[in-house]
């Protein structure tokens, strides 16, 4: 077979000129946060991650580009190189980006800047049409009737219904050969009618000035919406969400390769999913500092002198990772109390110190420490300032405590919401907890993404909902929790898969 002769580089160009009048706010639209980011740095990350894409250029709209560079650090976006004021429409903006490509052919990909969602699928067909195709336009079926209206004397009135089997709804990004869009648009700036009636996408400029040049269809998606109107912000935000809950399971390899060497602590450990998590990180290499999470209770198990828990799966099995040998003792902590309740600072702090001082740094931070009371209306005051204190500040002390330590290695903090009750009994309490777990690691993950720190929270709720049958609950929200360790997301509450 030949070889495939190797592709031209490839560059992503992020149109982001709008101001975003459509939203209701003056601040441009792509500055807007969603999901915990702003909307332009979810759509650079999908291009930043891609590895059909070479090089990116954002057009950002004039006054704001200081703010991407910011974001750009930030986010450590090496492929971005270079940020240009856009112009006052949106060919403008499109022709300022390919006069500063330059002379050399290459593979252009025009993409909103406002549709964060699309699919790193949607990138690599692109590319690959572009080895056949000059010009490629994404787009899907219209689930909609289309009709064609015209002026009546009491308003509009419908004068076609044409077949929507051949009308599709286009999307970005759009995508060319430089040469061909330089020259299409080229031919459109000479044209002195051109502004009157300017096309509403680049392909249309392409089908109006090279008609020859055949525009092939890549099929888009349904999740790949363009941010325009309020309600948009509220669906694309919920759709992230979404997708970034859902951190795919990782194989035994690459949970050693994340693991390995590094070093974790557990809050919480006495028992449940936080001697799971010690346990199983153990399994995979990193050196595991268990700390109990209140005083007095036993090490928990993978701890020297502690058998192992019943039933729990071999972590080999459930990672393919066979011949994982057994988990060696958990590193003493000299000074540290059998327990050390979360919710004080100094002990917290202290535990921490502790283990900087014997292994140079800590990589990840685990919560998993907390109290399940009961029904709110059968525990006395005790009980539920107990739970308030554990449940509430006790992730507040964990994260004061911990970022110093995470910022030196651009770690990672992970909360466990509280587990509820297998009975559903008790869950008003566990719920209000819950809830300010989730506020807190959405919060924490803006706050602390430029010191490249990631805050994730796994949510025990769907595990434990769904046991028996299946592994453990507590084995479930383990296996998410190194599966959420080992990703690159952060402000995610991730559900622990059963």
């Amino acid at each position: 077979m030949a070889e495939r002769e190797p592709r031209p580089r490839t560059v992503g160009v992020v149109l982001a000129g709008g101001v975003g009048r459509r939203v209701g706010h003056d601040t441009p639209k792509q500055l807007l946060e969603i999901a915990g980011r702003t909307i332009l740095e979810h759509t650079l990350a999908l291009f930043e991650g891609s590895p059909e894409i070479d090089e990116i250029m954002v057009l950002m709209a004039p006054g704001f580009t200081g703010e991407v560079e910011r974001i750009v650090e930030r986010n450590g976006f090496t492929k971005v190189g270079r940020i240009l004021e856009g112009g006052a429409s949106r060919p403008e903006t499109t022709w300022r980006a390919l006069r500063a490509l330059g002379a050399q052919e290459c593979l252009v990909l025009l993409h909103d800047a406002v549709r964060p969602l699309a699919e790193p699928r949607i990138i690599a067909d692109c590319v690959e049409a572009l080895r056949t195709f000059s010009a490629v336009e994404v787009a899907i079926p219209s689930s909609d009737t289309i009709v064609v209206t015209s002026q009546g004397p009491h308003g509009e009135i419908v004068s076609d219904v044409p077949d929507r089997a051949g009308l599709r709804r286009v999307q970005t990004p759009q995508c060319f050969r430089l040469s061909v869009i330089r020259e299409a648009y080229e031919r459109a700036f000479a044209d002195p009618g051109f502004g009157d009636r300017p096309p509403t996408d680049d392909c249309g400029v392409v089908l109006r000035y090279l008609p020859d040049v055949p525009i092939h269809v890549v099929p888009g998606s349904e999740r790949n919406m363009k941010v325009t109107h309020p309600v948009d912000l509220f669906i694309a935000d919920k759709l992230l969400r979404l997708a970034a809950s859902d951190v795919p399971a990782r194989s035994g390899t690459a949970l050693r390769e994340a693991l390995e060497g590094r070093t974790v602590v557990v809050f919480g450990a006495d028992g449940g999913a936080g001697a799971e998590v010690a346990e199983l990180a153990g399994h995979h290499g990193a050196r595991v500092f268990p700390l109990l999470g209140s005083p007095g209770l036993p090490r928990p198990a993978g701890s020297p002198g502690s058998p192992p828990p019943s039933g729990t799966p071999d972590p080999s099995e459930t990672h393919d990772l066979p011949g994982t040998p057994d988990l060696p003792d958990a590193p003493s902590l000299p000074g540290t109390p059998d327990g050390v309740r979360v919710d004080d600072f100094r002990a917290v702090a202290d535990a921490l110190a502790r283990v900087v001082k014997e292994t140079g740094g800590i990589d990840y931070v685990v919560s998993a420490a907390g109290a399940s009371p009961g029904r709110i209306d059968a525990v006395d005051d005790t009980a539920i300032a107990e739970t308030v204190s554990l449940n509430h500040l006790g992730p507040v002390t964990v994260a004061r405590a911990a970022l110093p330590h995470l910022r030196e290695t651009r770690g990672q903090l992970l909360f466990h919401a509280p587990s509820r009750a297998r009975d559903a009994t008790g869950d008003g309490l566990r719920s209000f907890a819950g809830a300010a777990v989730a506020g807190l690691t959405r919060a924490l993950a803006e706050e602390w993404a430029g010191y490249g720190v990631r805050v994730n929270c796994v949510d025990p709720g769907r595990a434990e909902a769904t046991a028996p049958p299946g592994p453990p609950a507590p084995h479930a929200v383990a296996r998410t929790s190194l599966d959420v360790l080992a990703s690159g997301v952060t402000g995610q509450v991730v559900d622990a898969r059963p």
